[in-house]
């Protein structure tokens, strides 16, 4: 079948000299988001000229701005109702004071805990968009100006100027912060009445105020915090050597790949590489041809893809990856995908001044494509824990049968409220977990570790929930003597690589990676944590966690070959999983 592609795509070069512009090459539009064929500057100035204005302040408004007037109001509206309720109270008697009394009370408990959930999921969102990207932001360019100029330091006296950096960006923003809050101080106002609460220009000034001022202080602790933290603790350092296999050990073969980003056009090109990247699907089936002949000659365990499966989530790029997938049915039975952020995030494949508004449907749309994906590959394998994190649920694709019509309406017709609820099915799905085969045998714990992003320019970031956490830990602890792999597509922390540019190391990996970093550490022994999306091949470990991150097999120049590698994981005593020397898989050059 592929040759009979070739000999057409062959005969139609011969004909190319009729053309002018041969459209399978491409052109500058193809170029037009691809970060590896244009500064970032020059994309960020297109964006500005193309971004929808009333969108983007509307956008702003209810993701950043309304949280921050909810969290400083709170407190106003707070004191101001305390002391209403005082005046009620001191004017009553009698039977009259046990009925403010009461009243008071029945307010308090029904409107208290509503209150108390708005200011919480306000500080949160201000949190996850502001101030943990805010120090990740400053942790990495400190390191990206100090690795460059001591670029032959290495091992551990690198790890040790990593650590250094980690604690500066904690000092500089607590002292930035610090500053912000004393500015502000003097324009906050945290005692309420009803009178403050009638006057717009008086509330909006010291609303803002206070949010910023609680927000700034909080910032220069929890850097502090993070900062030193970080620096206390591991580092990522290159693996030095691999494992040697125990006599009698079982081994898992689980070749891993990852960001093959399928096209729903036969000559379409990536967003990241424009024409500097390889055309249509072709080097996608390669890499499937050489797995399936490696598979063929010692059988593989598991096949999984961490991420990235399509470009931009779209149906037709969803319809290429399965059906090329389907043409291997050996692998198709062993192989577990999971969602990347071009899967989920990616707005517009040519414009990044795109921008979903929080609500909109077609986020939850591109869940629904991916999500149905997933269960198409491994729905009957994989299952959600259950309630308490421990108990396993019913298989994915049994969860998803009693959603299944809402699912078709939706996709059909949209709608906002049928949104909102998919929404929260798709929270509730992740971690997915295939379980381990034996009280001693090889779990996979699938994580979603995609940020709530709605720009395509900011597409990339990642971010694990605490919820998400919790039930992943709930079910190690449930498996105590099983040995795990832990598949997201985020890198849990920048690697100790030289970079070309900053853009590629700010922005990428998990925004709370470090706090999930020490997440993990009580199970370092028996996990392993692979990922994608940095398209990079590097192994190494972060304390005694090991952590392998999979090069793409499709994302080079035309001209360049790809690899990709099977890894043997080895049940090692008292439970703890060995990590053998791999056997790379190279992926030919595509002619033509």
């Amino acid at each position: 079948m592929h040759d009979a592609a070739d000999k057409n795509d062959q005969s139609s070069q011969a004909r190319s000299g009729k053309w002018i512009l041969d459209p399978r090459r491409g052109d500058r539009e193809d170029d037009q988001s691809a970060t590896k064929q244009r500064p970032l500057l020059s994309i960020f100035g297109s964006l500005l000229a193309e971004i929808s204005l009333p969108k983007l302040v509307f956008a702003w408004t209810l993701t950043i701005l309304l949280p921050a007037m909810l969290f400083g109001l709170a407190p106003m509206v707070l004191t101001a109702w305390i002391g209403k309720s005082w005046i009620r109270l001191a004017e009553a008697t009698g039977t009259g004071c046990v009925v403010v009394v009461l009243g008071s009370l029945s307010v308090a408990w029904l409107g208290w805990r509503p209150l108390f959930r708005v200011v919480e999921k306000s500080f949160w969102a201000l949190n996850a968009l502001a101030v943990q990207p805010g120090y990740a932001f400053w942790r990495e360019a400190l390191r990206h100006l100090v690795e460059r100029s001591f670029e032959r330091r290495i091992g551990t006296r690198l790890a040790r100027m990593r650590a250094g950096c980690c604690a500066a960006a904690g000092v500089l923003l607590f002292a930035a912060a610090s500053a912000v809050a004393l500015a502000v101080w003097p324009a906050t106002h945290w005692i309420g009445s009803a009178a403050d609460l009638m006057e717009p220009h008086f509330l909006v000034v010291r609303t803002v105020a206070n949010a910023i001022v609680v927000m700034s202080f909080y910032l220069a602790v929890a850097a502090l915090v993070w900062g030193f933290a970080e620096a206390a603790g591991h580092q990522p350092v290159d693996l030095e050597s691999f494992d040697d296999k125990s006599e009698g050990a079982r081994v898992w073969r689980v070749a891993h790949l990852s960001d093959v980003h399928a096209v729903g056009e036969r000559y379409g090109f990536r967003i990241e590489s424009g024409r500097a990247g390889p055309r249509g699907n072709e080097r996608l089936v390669r890499a499937m041809d050489r797995l399936a002949a490696a598979h063929a000659t010692e059988p593989l365990d598991l096949v999984l893809v961490s991420g990235d499966m399509t470009d931009a989530g779209l149906s037709a790029e969803w319809a290429e990856f399965l059906d090329i997938v389907a043409g291997y049915p050996a692998l198709a039975e062993r192989m577990l995908i999971l969602p990347g952020n071009h899967d989920i995030n990616v707005v517009d494949r040519v414009n990044p001044a795109r921008l979903d508004l929080p609500f909109s449907p077609a986020k939850t749309l591109r869940k629904l494509r991916a999500l149905s994906a997933i269960a198409a590959v491994e729905g009957d394998r994989v299952r959600s824990p259950g309630p308490d994190g421990q108990t396993r649920g019913p298989a994915l694709a049994d969860a998803l049968e009693p959603w299944r019509r809402d699912i078709e309406e939706f996709a059909d017709a949209g709608g906002l409220r049928r949104s909102a609820r998919l929404a929260r099915l798709w929270d509730q799905c992740f971690p997915l977990i295939l379980p381990p085969v034996g009280e001693h045998g090889l779990g996979v714990a699938i994580l979603d570790s995609n940020a709530d992003a709605n720009f395509s320019f900011t597409n990339a970031l990642g971010m694990i929930s605490v919820e998400q956490a919790r039930r992943l830990t709930a079910s190690l602890d449930a498996n105590p003597n099983a040995r795990w792999i832990v598949a997201l597509h985020h890198h849990l922390a920048e690697y100790p690589r030289p970079v070309e540019t900053f853009s590629e190391r700010i922005g990428t990996a998990l925004i709370n990676g470090a706090w999930f970093l020490r997440v993990l550490r009580a199970y370092a022994g028996r996990i392993v944590v692979m990922h994608g999306h940095r398209h990079i091949d590097w192994i190494g470990r972060c304390g005694r966690l090991t952590l392998i991150s999979a090069p793409s097999p499709v994302m080079a120049r035309p001209d360049e070959a790809t690899h990709f590698y099977v890894h043997s994981l080895a049940a090692g005593p008292d439970g703890s999983i060995h990590v053998l020397a791999p056997q790379r898989i190279d992926v030919d050059v595509v002619t033509g």
